[in-house]
């Protein structure tokens, strides 16, 4: 009996239905048994599976290609976290170099993500429509889909904590959120793994550096993107010190955490250059 439960389990039928929770892996418990998994429920079509490795092979494994394969067929599938992921790659020209980006095609992808209820691509469409990137400035519109993306977000708090009590999450966004702490929880064991001793050389897995030859992570805390080249994402432009993948991003940091420390950040480097280090 125990025999065929598992030969029922590991069936396409079922592993093509599994949900985002059971394919949630953690970064400490990454294998290549886990990878295994994965790819089986992504061969058997889990659009779950399939946008879950390919964050994790192109934001973690490097595996550019390999990873915007499976976020296509995530995103041709309706999976509308895998089409705001493609949606930042186009932003960005992630994965390739500055006249990759296209944020016709990011916007387009974004609306898509939206029609489909992703908040974050409903609050990064937004700021693009109020911004003028990507598509014809519409500060109106921007602002409205902003308010309805915050309207969204508080109604699945609302309803999250109904179900699960005060100490329920929020919605995952179809999987954003377990691939998101992944990526956060790689980068953190991939920089206490270094050795201190190569700290200066080759690229850099901590967020927050200056050194010119580092890959710098979102400084959003609950983003986990890593660039895939130097200068990939945007910098605030008031201090300079943070970095990141979206205008979604760098808002929700700026309410967090980043409004606190920018106007410091500047001042500091204001004092510096004036020549008042010693």
């Amino acid at each position: 009996m125990c025999r065929r439960f598992r030969d029922l389990a590991a069936h396409p039928a079922v592993l093509s239905r599994a949900a985002g929770t059971a394919v949630a892996v953690r970064a400490g418990a990454w294998s290549e048994a886990a990878h295994r998994f994965l790819r089986r429920c992504a061969a058997a079509g889990s659009l779950h599976a399939t946008y879950f490795l390919g964050m994790v092979r192109f934001y973690c494994l490097g595996s550019w290609a390999a990873g915007a394969a499976l976020l296509a067929r995530a995103a041709g599938g309706g999976h509308a976290a895998a089409l705001y992921a493609l949606a930042v790659v186009r932003f960005n020209g992630s994965g390739g170099g500055k006249a990759d980006k296209d944020p016709r095609a990011g916007v387009a992808l974004c609306a898509r993500a939206a029609w489909l209820g992703h908040v974050p691509a409903l609050r990064e469409l937004g700021h693009c429509l109020q911004d003028g990137y990507g598509a014809r400035r519409d500060a109106a519109a921007g602002r409205h889909f902003l308010l309805h993306a915050a309207a969204r977000e508080l109604a699945a708090a609302s309803s999250s904590a109904r179900r699960r009590g005060p100490a329920g999450e929020q919605d995952d966004h179809g999987g954003a959120a377990a691939a998101s702490r992944f990526m956060v929880e790689w980068w953190a064991l991939m920089s206490a793994e270094k050795p201190a001793a190569s700290a200066a050389d080759g690229i850099r897995c901590g967020a927050g550096e200056d050194a010119e030859e580092e890959l710098r992570l979102c400084s959003h805390a609950r983003c986990g993107r890593r660039e895939t080249r130097r200068h990939e994402f945007r910098r605030c432009s008031v201090c300079g010190s943070a970095n990141y993948c979206s205008r979604a991003c760098q808002a929700l940091d700026w309410k967090r955490a980043h409004r606190g420390r920018c106007g410091a950040a500047a001042a500091a480097a204001r004092w510096l250059a004036a020549g008042n280090a010693y």
